[in-house]
């Protein structure tokens, strides 16, 4: 469940004093605040319950830490004090003086969210609930590289601000996605296919050196499975994310955490070998999965059959006429990625299946292509419970999960303690 809303980003204008040294936890990046392994009192653990919805007043806080009221009174006051939480009036007394709600301050400050595609990028400017305050979508290649699309990105990101009534002061944080392998924890992309000069490229150390505030950088359809785990009304532990867009992609969320694997390589099913085997993929192996079902490979199939078509949007296009080949080649892409993906079910057994991307759009046509093979090859106990739906977020997937990325890194408990010791912050004019 998301917090409750906040009070208007006027009551508030903190600048938040963060440790801008990148500190990971083993799995403190999950895209949603998490419940504490151990009772704590510390003030940050307080916020995680505050900011959960589990707690909403001191009396709630007492009863869930087992603290002292004097604690816990002490220590909501002093997030109080730090521009974290809000007062929002009473709730309903049960004898005595009726307890404060107390609600975590949303507007204490913003994050700046980038989901840059091989094609198309989307910014936007977020609350500390993930919610856009200002985005927008720019077409631009990521292949003419890290000077050239960062820099638009830096553009972007300056005039949203300015649209939501912000300053580069108010910015906490920087979460940003891109087409290609990462390394999670130094921040760059490692022989990306399609970023033609990004390889080993500085992505963080630029952006959190632009903004004075935490960078993190993430492969995008790590970002987009956890945008649509952050956003779901009823939580799903066990989660697959397939973007089908220029290429093909998934994110993994398990067991509730994403999961990256040994070197950050995880879910990068656009590889396995499916199709056509004499078709050479741009990694430069033959059969890929991608290769044969990816929007640059419809893309491809229909110019050969004359069609003006050079991406995937191209190929959207046509779907969405009714040609009659385009809507073969996509339920053929379907198809194939039904019989990777079938694999993929009877081996983690999730509980949801979302597919997202520039394919996915048209008509549900990839998506009943998908269902029907995978509930037909996959083993009867792994499908039991699987729903296989439309991403539910579509194009805005990336963009909250890259800034939902953020938050559960400078919202996490040890990071609200760490700034809390520090100096006293002061008030922006």
């Amino acid at each position: 469940m998301s917090p409750p809303t906040g009070f208007c980003h006027q009551t508030y204008n903190f600048r938040l004093d963060i440790d801008k040294r990148m500190w990971f936890s083993d799995e403190s990046m999950t895209g949603r605040p998490r419940a504490p392994s151990t009772p704590s009192g510390s003030a940050g653990t307080l916020l995680e319950l505050i900011r959960r919805g589990d707690a909403t007043t001191k009396p709630d806080l007492v009863e869930l830490t087992g603290l002292a009221r004097s604690t816990v009174s002490q220590r909501v006051d002093l997030l109080i004090s730090e521009g974290y939480v809000i007062v929002t009036g009473e709730t309903r007394s049960t004898g005595g003086r009726p307890p404060m709600a107390l609600e975590f301050n949303r507007d204490l400050g913003v994050v700046l969210a980038a989901d840059i595609g091989a094609t198309h990028s989307r910014f936007a400017v977020c609350d500390l609930n993930a919610e856009p305050l200002a985005e927008m979508s720019v077409d631009l290649l990521v292949g003419d590289g890290p000077d050239s699309v960062l820099g638009r990105a830096e553009d972007a990101f300056e005039s949203l601000l300015s649209e939501a009534d912000r300053t580069s002061n108010d910015v906490l944080g920087v979460g940003v996605g891109v087409p290609g392998p990462v390394d999670f924890f130094a921040g760059r992309a490692v022989h990306p296919p399609i970023m033609f000069g990004w390889h080993d490229y500085p992505i963080r150390d630029r952006l959190a050196d632009r903004f004075s505030a935490p960078t993190l950088v993430d492969n995008d359809v790590n970002i987009m499975a956890l945008g649509e785990h952050w956003t779901l009304d009823k939580p799903v532990d066990d989660l697959l994310y397939v973007k089908v867009g220029t290429g093909i992609g998934s994110g993994l969320i398990l067991g509730g955490h994403l999961h990256r694997g040994a070197r950050g390589a995880a879910g990068d099913i656009g590889h396995i070998q499916a199709g056509a085997t004499d078709v050479v993929c741009r990694c430069g192996n033959t059969g890929c999965l991608e290769a044969s079902a990816g929007g640059a490979a419809l893309a491809l199939q229909l110019a050969e059959l004359g069609y003006e078509t050079t991406n995937s949007r191209d190929v959207v296009e046509l779907v969405a006429e009714g040609n009659q080949d385009a809507l073969h080649a996509l339920r053929e892409a379907g198809r194939l990625l039904g019989e990777a993906l079938s694999s993929i079910v009877n081996l983690l057994n999730p509980g949801l299946l979302l597919i997202g991307g520039d394919l996915a759009q048209p008509g549900q046509t990839l998506v009943a292509a998908v269902r029907e093979v995978v509930y037909q090859r996959s083993l009867p106990l792994s499908t039991a419970d699987l729903r296989i739906q439309e991403s539910p977020l579509g194009d805005r997937a990336g963009v909250i999960g890259a800034a939902a990325l953020v938050l559960d890194h400078i919202l996490h408990a040890d990071a609200v303690d760490a700034s809390i010791r520090r100096p006293r912050r002061t008030v922006s004019a």
